[in-house]
């Protein structure tokens, strides 16, 4: 029984995937390298902006420091969110489902507190949250199950009792390592079959998670 949904902030939520790794590619390009997206998908995306930022500086041999880059990327990001970050399609509705139906509803993301904040706020959505779990809070980031762990915790629901909603691999291998169910809703990449066949299954927006709800109570 679905008691609890977890959600995931950056390409779950919002639309801001794609800003991470705009930034990272014009860091990257002002000391001569280029950056894929393949490689953000791959090794960046769903991660901490502090463990993003120390594999930048180490693999490219950046003539920065860590805080230099955080401090520029943050910097830039800033103006990107001044302009306006979208939510996903369906994340309203969805939350608005959940509140009516009494689930417990939690945020999981590897962003720190103060810029989550400043997005859901934004979008007057940050009230819809009984709990949140930041990347600060726990010792291990995703692909570690740490902070879907604490996610659990504070709401107080068993994990086999939550549902994750997920959009990297990173995230979905931290849901199926806490032992949650999760569901991917993809933004920037499919994940690979080795991490579909972690999944409840993939769905092409936050609207579709409704009716998999729906079908799930009328099981019980």
């Amino acid at each position: 029984m679905v008691k609890a949904v977890i959600f995931d902030l950056d390409g779950l939520l919002i639309d801001s995937e794609v800003i991470s790794y705009q930034l990272y590619q014009e860091l990257l390009e002002k000391y001569g390298y280029s950056f894929t997206i393949e490689d953000y998908t791959q090794n960046y995306s769903g991660k901490t902006e502090l463990g993003n930022m120390e594999s930048l500086v180490n693999n490219y041999h950046l003539p920065v420091s860590v805080q230099e880059g955080l401090d520029y990327t943050l910097s830039r990001e800033k103006e990107y969110f001044i302009k306006g970050v979208s939510l996903k399609p369906g994340a309203r509705e969805l939350l608005g489902y959940l509140k009516t139906n009494k689930y417990k509803i939690a945020l999981a993301s590897s962003s720190t507190k103060a810029r989550a904040l400043y997005v859901l706020i934004k979008h007057g959505i940050e009230g819809y949250f009984d709990e949140m779990v930041f990347g600060t809070e726990v010792e291990k980031g995703k692909p570690n199950p740490d902070i879907f762990l604490k996610a659990c915790e504070k709401v107080k629901v068993v994990p086999e009792n939550c549902l994750v909603l997920e959009d990297s691999e990173a995230g979905i291998q931290a849901s199926y390592s806490a032992g949650i169910p999760v569901i991917c809703v993809p933004d920037m990449k499919k994940p690979t079959f080795k991490f579909q066949a972690m999944t409840e299954m993939i769905l092409p927006s936050l609207l579709e998670v409704i009716p998999y709800l729906d079908k799930k109570a009328v099981k019980i």
